[in-house]
């Protein structure tokens, strides 16, 4: 492991990453939101109150589209480009305490994928309109899925830590 360098926070730690990836990703579109830097963005995205963002889909996914109308949300997949992927201990909140990356929603991990539960207020030929984004303009996206299929049981919360 690396000790602290200067374009961490205090406490943070780094690794060095693998030289051979396990795995191929494809972009299936952008997202275009109202946020042009990572500063910018909120850090959770506002279903009821937040702005109308498009996701382009690219030829050929575009067809996949085929009836994700019938849902009201969706889960958005995407790339955080723009993220470190080597930080393994996070301090968020840039006060000293740290944080495993596993443990947060930070787009700083070793696979910088991200996932947002969005309303669906259009289904288009080539894209969607939603709300409930949170990313930068011009994030890759990886996938779409409606919120949950109707027979799928819903997970119970859980009340405390496992041991």
């Amino acid at each position: 492991m690396h000790e602290m360098q200067a374009s961490i926070r205090p406490g943070e730690v780094i690794v060095d990453l693998p030289q051979q990836q396990d795995a191929g990703l494809i972009f299936i579109g952008r997202i275009l939101t109202p946020w042009p830097t990572s500063r910018d963005c909120p850090r959770q995205g506002d279903r009821e109150n937040g702005p109308i963002c498009r996701i382009s889909v690219d030829e050929p996914f575009r067809a996949a589209l085929k009836d994700l109308d019938r849902h009201s949300h969706a889960q958005v997949l995407y790339w955080m480009h723009e993220a470190r992927r080597d930080l393994v201990l996070q301090s968020p909140r840039s006060n000293g305490e740290v944080t495993g990356s596993f443990a947060i929603r930070s787009p700083n991990r070793p696979n910088p994928i991200s996932t947002s539960l969005v309303e669906i207020v259009e289904v288009g030929t080539d894209h969607l309109l939603v709300r409930g984004l949170d990313c930068i303009s011009g994030t890759p996206l990886l996938d779409l899925k409606p919120e949950r299929c109707p027979e799928a049981p819903r997970p119970k919360a859980r009340s405390s830590h496992a041991e």
